[in-house]
This record gives structure tokens, sequence and C-alpha cells, in this order.
């Protein structure tokens, strides 16, 4: 699948604010610069990994299905990782020699946002599984809740920030990750199916 602009403008939005912050005298002694530098580093990696995603799905026992790839797997334990090595340093270094409370503020909430977004990548690629056939669509999400959308009722397929939402008439959706391996795959046989559908819809309401 395609980089979407969502994936090019969020890491230098993130890179540029923090070049900017460190030339304000607020947060002028954060260590910003290599802070830039970890998400630099950290895009370019996911730009590297998002090249070998694969976009065929997995095939098993009749079903096409989706894999977390390797650039979901970098995200999710990289960012919790990350976010360990950094609650250690303020855990550590605090006991040991006197830092600066803004430091210690930010080098805080910094790590529970690596956590938070370590878990949500959990949670919303790596433990859920969606598979489908010429049929059907099946989304299973991390606590075992399950969702079926036949093909017939489909009515659009959407981007969207969690990734890519599968809609029915009566609003039903199923939402999956574009980082999933096989997801170009999906998408293209949902768009098409939404498209056959909408054709016959108009053409049975033409009729009458």
């Amino acid at each position: 699948m395609p980089l979407r602009w969502q994936e090019v403008a969020v890491p230098l939005v993130v890179i540029v604010s923090l070049i900017v912050l460190k030339y304000l005298p607020m947060t002028s002694g954060l260590p910003l610069a290599r802070a830039a530098g970890v998400v630099a580093f950290g895009y370019a990696a996911f730009l590297a990994l998002r090249l070998v995603q694969s976009e065929e799905a997995v095939s098993v026992d009749g079903w096409s299905e989706l894999r977390p790839s390797m650039v979901e797997y970098f995200a999710c334990y990289g960012a919790a990782a990350l976010a360990v090595v950094l609650m250690s340093a303020i855990i550590v270094i605090g006991g040991v020699r006197h830092v600066e409370p803004t430091q210690m503020i930010a080098t805080f909430i910094a790590s529970l946002l690596l956590g938070g977004g370590a878990v949500a990548i959990g949670l919303g690629g790596l433990f859920t599984r969606v598979r489908w056939n010429n049929s059907q669509v099946e989304h299973r999400n991390a606590f075992g809740r399950e969702t079926t959308l036949a093909w017939s009722d489909v009515r659009s397929v959407r981007p969207n920030w969690r990734g890519v939402t599968i809609a029915t008439h009566d609003s039903r959706r199923v939402t999956f990750s574009q980082f999933h391996s096989g997801a170009a795959q999906l998408a293209k046989h949902a768009t098409n199916r939404a498209r056959r559908n909408t054709e016959t819809a108009a053409k049975a309401f033409a009729t009458l």
C-alpha cells in the first residue's frame, strides 16, 4: 500500500516542532535535539520496513488473512523498550543526582506517551485478526470480539487515522491497519466489492 500523506506529515511536524521548541526559553534546557534525532532515526527505519511490507495476504484453508508487518512489530516493541529506558532513567538518575524538574516531567510524559502508543499499536494491530473469503470478511479484536460483514452488504471503503474502514449500509464497520501485510490486497478487494454493490443497487433502482 502506498505511503499516505499522514505517514509523511506527522514525523516532519514532530521533528520541526522539537527544533522550534529547542529555541524557546522555557524548553531550551531539554534535550530536544537528541529527541529530534531519535524521531528521525525511527522514521528512517519505518520507511525501510515499509518498503519491504508484503502486499499479498496469507492463504489459510480457503481464507486470505492479514498478518502484522515488521513495521508494527518495530513500532510496538521499540516504543515499549524506549518507554522502559526513559522510566528507568527517571528512577535511577533521579535518585543519584539532582535533575531539573522540567527535564524529569518531560521525560516522564514522553515515557507515558511511548508506553501508551505501544499498547495502542499492540491492541489495534498485533493482536487482531482479519481474514476474508469470497462471501465475507471477519475481524476479531484483541479482546476476542468478532465482527463479520457480508461482501454483498459493503457500502464504502475509506482510509482514516486508524487504518482502513469497511462499512456496510447498516453502519457496521471493520477497521484494519494499513500496515498489515496484505492490507493493500484487502483494501482493493473491498473497494471493488463496494463499487459493484453500488452499481447493482443503482441498476435495481433504475428498473423500478
